[in-house]
């Protein structure tokens, strides 16, 4: 099974597809028997993508893109109508934050117009023809754990990404509401990853608990499979149950009123530690 959107013949476009994620989608998708527009930032790495993917025998076609102009993201839809039909739209687009709560407006807006106007952009120009006509679609919007428990340190990134989850939960309801689910709406929310990101931190070869990025997508395409929004992402070092009790306890901060990030807070960093040792 798949989702009815990732049909033959029919359109696959992946922002942010010349590496990791995006790319290992773009191959997906293109594996079955999609035409895939791959979009990214302008260079090599954009030119090598698409003629891997051809060789591998995928109809695929490269667009440099930057998300953050409108007017390029406009260029892409009209490219990709020029394909045939776009039913599926991966939102994977994105930046590491870098950006500590006093980081300069640079980092932040830089962070904020790739990471959530970017697939704001994305969403309002490439779905209106999708509730519009009659078939599946699908899009998709690649967020992050950091979205969710906010851990601390990159708060930039952390914004861009709760920011995101919000967003795309609220596109989720508004295609239920006007199709039917007919086109739909999912939130990917990756584990630890071996990509580009891990990449530029100087980590060259893969670590032992980072899942790969062809994980993550057969992840993303059986959580299609089973039409959930949330596809959350388990990797080698942390389970679902364990993403699912870290979670538990960053909404009871607002449900037993603790202070914000409690699991990192002195006076309750043991209580968490111990309910994590627990079996509740």
């Amino acid at each position: 099974m798949t989702h009815p959107a990732i049909e033959k013949g029919r359109v696959a476009v992946v922002t942010g597809g010349a590496s990791g994620i995006g790319f290992a989608a773009a191959r997906r998708f293109g594996a079955e028997g999609m035409t895939v527009l791959v979009t990214d930032l302008p260079g090599d790495a954009l030119e090598t993508a698409v003629k891997h993917l051809k060789r591998e025998g995928i109809d695929a076609t490269g667009l440099a893109v930057d998300v953050t102009d409108r007017a390029q993201v406009t260029a892409a839809k009209e490219k990709a109508d020029g394909l045939g039909s776009v039913s599926v739209v991966l939102s994977n687009a994105g930046r590491e934050g870098g950006g500590t709560l006093f980081a300069g407006e640079e980092v932040w807006r830089g962070t904020l117009e790739t990471n959530l106007w970017g697939a704001i952009h994305v969403t309002q120009i490439f779905l209106p023809d999708m509730i519009e006509g009659p078939g599946p679609g699908a899009i998709l919007y690649t967020g992050s754990k950091q979205g969710i428990t906010l851990p601390p340190g990159d708060t930039a990134y952390n914004v861009s990404k709760a920011a995101l989850r919000a967003f795309s939960e609220s596109v989720a309801h508004d295609l239920a509401t006007r199709t039917g689910d007919r086109v739909s709406a999912h939130l990917l929310i990756p584990g630890f990853t071996f990509t580009g990101f891990t990449r530029a931190k100087g980590v060259t070869e893969k670590p032992a608990g980072a899942w790969t990025a062809d994980q993550v997508v057969d992840y993303m395409m059986t959580g299609l499979d089973k039409g959930a929004f949330y596809l959350l992402c388990p990797d080698n070092e942390v389970d679902r149950a364990t993403d699912l009790k870290r979670i538990r306890w960053s909404l009871g901060d607002i449900l037993e009123n603790r202070p914000p990030l409690s699991r990192w807070h002195p006076r309750h960093a043991e209580a968490f530690k111990a309910y994590m040792a627990s079996d509740g």
